[in-house]
């Protein structure tokens, strides 16, 4: 059974996948500004990745090589690290092909559809994963658990 302090750590590293999976969003917060407040769980994560020169990457590197390779760190933990980081590594290539493929096209409406829909299947992953952490239980998500336990 994991700790608190291993809870809120695992439910902390989920943050690091919804904070850059929020830029889905712009049209949202615009149109609707009372969706905003999904913003707030990630602002410690995203001030840290602003204030720091290259601080994403930073970020994922002390993740990756200080919680996922230490073999000392709790399974439960270190499964939730690597978890978020594949999450958070799909995020960043669905943005690559966005701003490749579909910037082109402007604001019309099935781009913002989609973007719609990457959010609130972001939004539906990530709440998952951090109700799994509350309760102390390794998320299950399809592929990304299984490519987790494979490294790990």
């Amino acid at each position: 059974m994991p700790t608190l302090g291993g809870k809120l750590l695992g439910i902390l590293l989920y943050m690091i996948p919804w904070a850059d999976s929020l830029g889905f969003g712009n049209h949202l917060y615009l149109k609707y500004p009372f969706i905003q407040i999904i913003q707030l769980p990630a602002i410690p994560i995203i001030l840290i990745e602003r204030s720091i020169p290259f601080g994403n990457l930073l970020l994922f590197l002390l993740v990756f090589i200080g919680i996922v390779r230490n073999t000392k760190i709790s399974y439960f933990l270190r499964f939730n690290a690597l978890q978020a980081l594949l999450i958070n590594i799909g995020i960043i290539i669905i943005s690559f092909i966005f701003q490749i493929f579909l910037d082109p096209f402007g604001n019309t409406l099935i781009i913002r559809t989609f973007s719609s829909t990457l959010l609130i299947s972001l939004f539906s992953i990530i709440s998952y994963s951090v109700w799994c952490c509350v309760q102390g239980k390794e998320p299950d998500l399809p592929g990304i658990s299984n490519a987790a336990k494979l490294q790990l």
